[in-house]
Parts: C-alpha cells; sequence; structure tokens
C-alpha cells in the first residue's frame, strides 16, 4: 500500500511505530509525507497556489517538488488530509481550504482514495484547556467539537475517517487509572529528576531541559503530542483500518512498552474501529 500524508506532526507521529506493525501483519507499505509541523489546511493550499502560481516555486519535499508533483509521480493508493489540531474544534478554520485540496488530489492522483485523519484533543493539563483560557473550552469540548468539524468534512466530500482521536479518547476513559491534572505550582517546586504525574494518557511527555538563557533546569511540557503509548495506538489503528484486519493479528510490541498495555493499547484500537461508525 502506497501511502502519501498531507498533514503536520499527528501524522508524523507515523513514524516511530507504523512500519513495524504493518511488516508484523505481513503487509508491504510505503509511506510519505507532504507535511510541516503545525500545518493548517489553510497553510497547505497557500502553499499550492504559491506552487502553481509561480513555475519555479518549489515548497514540498523540502523544496524540491511540487505537491502536484509528489501525487502525479506516483500511483498512491491513499493520500490523508487532516487539521492542524489548534484549529480542529473551529468549524469556520476548515472551508473553503478542505475543499480545495479534495479536489485537488482528486485532479493529480485519481486513483487515490481520499482518507481523513479524526486528529485529538490535547490532555488535560493544556493550558488552553483550563478555566478562564482563551479558548473557553475543555477536553470533552474540545474532543465533542473536533468529531462533529471532521464528520462533516467527510460527508461533505464521501471520505472515509480513521477515528484516531475517538481511540484516544477511548483510551482515557478506559485507563485503569486516569491521567490526573495538577496545579501548576507543582512545576515551580518540583526538583530534577521528579516530574508532574503523567501515567494514564497517551498523550503528552514532560521532561527537564537546559534553559539556554539562564543555563538552569527547567521543565518543559509537550501536552499535544502523543507518547510512544499514543504512537503504538496510532499505528495499530491505522494498520487494522487500512488494511482491514484485527489488531489481534498485530504482533509487534515495541521495547518501550508492556505486553499487557501493547495488548490494552490494541483493543482500544479496535474498539474505536468498532464504535465510530463512518
Amino acid at each position: 500500500m502506497k501511502i502519501l500524508t498531507i498533514g503536520n506532526s499527528f501524522t508524523d507521529s507515523l513514524n516511530a511505530y507504523f512500519p513495524q506493525t504493518v511488516q508484523s501483519i505481513k503487509g508491504h507499505l510505503q509511506l510519505d509525507r507532504a507535511s510541516f509541523g503545525g500545518c493548517e489546511l489553510r497553510r497547505h493550499w497557500s502553499y499550492v497556489n504559491a506552487e502553481e502560481n509561480d513555475v519555479d516555486c518549489r515548497i514540498y519535499a523540502g523544496g524540491g517538488r511540487k505537491l502536484r508533483e509528489i501525487l502525479s509521480g506516483d500511483s498512491w493508493d491513499v493520500v490523508t488530509i487532516q487539521q492542524a489540531s489548534h484549529e480542529s474544534w473551529r468549524p469556520e478554520c476548515f472551508e473553503p481550504y478542505a475543499g480545495n485540496l479534495v479536489e485537488y488530489i482528486h485532479r493529480h492522483a485519481p486513483g487515490a482514495e481520499v482518507i481523513i485523519q479524526q486528529t485529538w484533543a490535547y490532555r488535560a493539563d493544556h493550558p488552553q484547556l483550563q478555566p478562564g483560557s482563551e479558548w473557553n473550552i475543555n477536553q470533552l469540548s474540545m474532543h465533542q467539537r473536533l468529531t462533529q468539524n471532521y464528520r462533516e468534512l467527510a460527508q461533505r466530500y464521501q471520505c472515509r475517517i480513521i477515528p484516531t482521536g475517538h481511540a484516544v479518547q477511548l483510551s482515557r476513559e478506559n485507563e485503569g487509572n486516569r491521567f490526573c491534572n495538577y496545579s501548576l505550582s507543582l512545576l515551580n517546586a518540583l526538583r530534577w529528576p521528579d516530574l508532574p504525574p503523567q501515567s494514564g494518557d497517551v498523550v503528552g511527555k514532560c521532561f527537564w531541559r537546559k534553559n539556554p538563557e539562564s543555563g538552569e533546569l527547567e521543565i518543559a511540557r509537550d501536552l499535544i503530542h502523543l507518547n510512544c503509548r499514543g504512537q503504538y495506538l496510532q499505528a495499530c489503528l491505522w494498520t487494522a483500518f487500512l488494511y482491514q484486519k484485527n489488531t489481534s493479528e498485530i504482533t509487534f510490541v515495541p521495547e518501550e512498552l508492556a505486553n499487557s498495555d501493547a495488548a490494552f493499547l490494541r483493543k482500544i484500537a479496535q474498539q474505536a474501529i468498532d464504535s465510530f461508525g463512518q
């Protein structure tokens, strides 16, 4: 299967384990990216416009090729699109960019199926999910809003959805010990190597790093990207969804995960496929 992702870091996370999970079911995979970190649908479409209006402009593939050259240059089975996570919950941010991209893909890769990846809600300790934040939403409302936006997008263009965000939320709901938010004052009280509570979520990680200006160690927080548990969940979900397999057939388990936890994540991935609907 030849898959091209027109996305951002929320598809780049597939590089961690997706090739291995596919290999474990004896599948074949060519995974290529036309992605940029944090790239919104509107920015992808602005890049396409720039390339189409300037014969010498090449933005994709590290500035080596135009997107239409990538699309027409191989016999893609699947091309995926998605919204950037920070705009995923805002319905006004999807169009006309999504529609333009879908039409562009159909024109230059007519044999490919356009599939949408549903992105996920941030971890509960993200600043924008706290009371009084600019976004004025919590994790559940972010999930509900982005899910509605993706469902409407899929219905509009008759596309299937890979329900990664649904799988992430199901994992949160079924954790034996759910992630527990904490007071920000804890960050100032901790000393290396201690970190805030992190278990119970497939999104996010905290780590110590040196401040380049002061030279002192400080706690950094990535509260939006999948951690290794989430990357495995995503890989299992994509494998089962695209190759029409049950996740129980996936035998690969990363060294970073316990066998029991990997089994839990495979079960959640299958549950997400079975319960999401299309």
